[in-house]
């Protein structure tokens, strides 16, 4: 019978990642499996706008408990390969999933966007916690609009505009056709809004 090498530092490196121990994390995640991180970045479908958010995206799937179980995916790891071909695997099922999600993406017709128009508020949104900025397009046309979305230096940001505000979805579709968790979507909406009115400021004072 076949008897499977157990990688014993790479278990116990794990574990420590597991109990969040900020030094481990930092030279393990952050430094020794850089390169890693890097070279997947430079040649897979991530969604992300940098490497390092990538890491964090990552670090997020691997390490995040599951609601349900309340483990999380790397409590799977067994030892029987090393630690970096584990978190290799690990993100390269994480970029083929968000590909795979950008490929069912419906291209949006364009909705006239009427002034004053009411936009209903479903899903239950939770401004209050994940920022307040509120954007105003009833004395702003589409044309405008859509002018301020393409000059946002961070497209991904300008999506969740779009898709929220001008198509009028709501945040939980929104996240959906985006491939994001509600808690990573909540507080990339907050940035993208920051960003759109510090554009559209810059555009107003043309």
């Amino acid at each position: 019978m076949e008897v499977k090498k157990i990688y014993y530092e790479d278990l116990q490196i794990a574990k420590a990642l597991i109990k969040r121990n900020n030094l481990v994390t930092r030279k393990y995640f952050y430094q020794q499996c850089y390169p890693l991180f890097k070279s997947i970045y430079d040649n897979y479908y991530t969604d992300c706008t940098n490497c390092k958010e990538f890491i964090g995206e990552i670090y997020i799937v691997v390490l995040a408990p599951n609601k349900i179980s309340g483990k999380c995916q790397m409590e799977n790891f067994r030892g029987e390969s090393t630690l970096a071909s584990w978190i290799k695997t690990a993100c390269l099922y994480y970029c083929y999933k968000q590909y795979e999600t950008k490929s069912r993406m419906p291209i949006c017709e364009p909705l006239v966007f009427k002034n004053n128009q009411e936009k209903d508020d479903e899903g239950g949104r939770d401004e209050e916690k994940f920022g307040s900025i509120e954007i105003d397009f009833n004395n702003l046309n589409r044309e405008d609009a859509l002018v301020i979305l393409n000059r946002m230096p961070n497209k991904r940001y300008s999506e969740i505009i779009r898709l929220r505000y001008l198509e009028l979805l709501t945040n939980e579709e929104t996240a959906k056709l985006l491939g994001m968790t509600m808690e990573n979507y909540y507080n990339k909406h907050k940035l993208a809004k920051a960003q759109y009115i510090r554009i559209h400021g810059k555009e107003k004072q043309r």
